[in-house]
């Protein structure tokens, strides 16, 4: 089946549920751990932005232009203490305020080590299975993005706001009290970005659909490799995991069209 990469679709259930989607196309992610897939690049690129088709993409799937222009790819998205959508700024100030001037949550996470996140309310709890974290709590709650950075920001002397992926993918997990940890944090805040500390203490645990986690990380791709192919071990994250500790980023290829066999 030719598809374009894009991010796995997921919904969380006992263990998570994991669907490619290309137009009309479904590929059942799960339904193909075990089994041996076969994946080549077809030398096509699309930019998730403007639709170009290019030679290279930037960023998870943008052009050179939509990369320095689009609003998907502003600075803001990676660090969102700079965001300015809550003053009417922004690279496009419509979507500033479909996307970022929206209710946001701070988060710890366990992925590895314990981190620190932001997301938009209403991408909880996909940010926290795209990043691979087997446990994840809410910490504060904020009417928009740029306050939810600067909460991140006091908070990261304390705790990282980086996923160690290798371990991640290895299923190498700290031990951590949630609920302790979070209201440390309230102390380690200054008095006015604690009053949106959040009163929700549920801790929510995800299980992947993994059958062997690797004991090494080798990262594959199609830049290097026009055919990839193995047996599924697993899906975490963003990635799939095939036989002989091969690792693949999904995300990372997004715009990437590729023939899929099984």
């Amino acid at each position: 089946m030719e598809i374009k990469l894009n991010k796995m679709k997921t919904s969380l259930e006992d263990v998570v549920k994991y669907q490619l989607k290309f137009d009309q196309d479904i590929i059942d992610m799960n339904g193909l751990v075990g089994q041996h897939i076969h994946m080549q690049y077809l030398g096509k690129q699309q930019c998730g932005s403007c639709q170009k088709f290019v030679k290279k993409l930037f960023a998870q799937g943008f052009c050179y232009d939509c990369f320095m222009n689009a609003p998907e790819a502003a600075p803001c998205i990676i660090n969102p203490e700079l965001c300015e959508g809550h003053l009417g700024k922004g690279r496009d100030v419509q979507w500033e305020q479909d996307h970022h001037v929206q209710p946001h949550v701070v988060y710890l996470a366990v992925a590895s080590s314990l981190k620190v996140g932001v997301t938009r309310e209403q991408q909880v709890p996909t940010r926290w299975i795209d990043q691979g974290a087997s446990f994840a709590i809410k910490l504060a709650e904020v009417p928009y993005r740029q306050l939810a950075g600067e909460i991140e920001v006091a908070l990261k002397g304390t705790f990282t706001d980086k996923t160690n992926w290798r371990s991640m993918l290895k299923n190498e997990i700290g031990d951590f009290d949630l609920e302790e940890e979070k209201w440390q944090c309230e102390e380690l805040l200054p008095a006015d970005l604690a009053e949106y500390m959040s009163e929700d203490d549920e801790i929510i645990e995800i299980n992947y659909p993994v059958i062997e986690f690797p004991d090494k990380v080798k990262s594959v791709g199609f830049d290097k490799e026009e055919i990839i192919e193995g047996k599924l071990l697993g899906i975490k994250g963003q990635y799939i995991l095939l036989d002989n500790n091969r690792v693949l980023n999904i995300r990372k290829h997004s715009g990437y069209y590729v023939d899929i066999q099984s």
